[in-house]
């Protein structure tokens, strides 16, 4: 089997370990609050009424593509890809797919 991150990576290691995903969003919070390039996270109002579960959510995205074999991890960026489109299309914006610091599947 393939896998999408290789099984003796960094990202698998951060990934697997609870207390560095936590940092990692405490440092992604800090920065969304000062970056409004990353207003559209509030377009769809779901991030401020469940912020705990956009983590979880987004989470589960991450492990879903780190961990996963090729296929479903591929599966999983482009199911994100389309969250994404759709959110931009209502906003009346391309779509340009990138990275984000805090993706939190809308």
């Amino acid at each position: 089997m393939e896998y999408f991150v290789a099984p003796g990576s960094i990202v698998r290691r951060i990934w697997g370990t609870a207390d560095t995903v936590l940092f990692i969003f405490a440092g992604a919070a800090a920065e969304f609050a000062l970056n409004k390039a990353v207003d559209w996270l509030y377009f769809t109002g779901r991030l401020p009424a469940d912020p705990l579960g956009r983590l979880f959510s987004t989470v589960d995205y991450a492990r879903r593509i780190v961990f996963a074999d090729r296929a479903g991890a591929e599966k999983a960026i482009d199911s994100i890809a389309a969250i994404h489109g759709a959110v931009e299309a209502s906003r009346g914006r391309p779509f340009r797919p990138g990275p984000t610091a805090m993706c939190c599947t809308c």
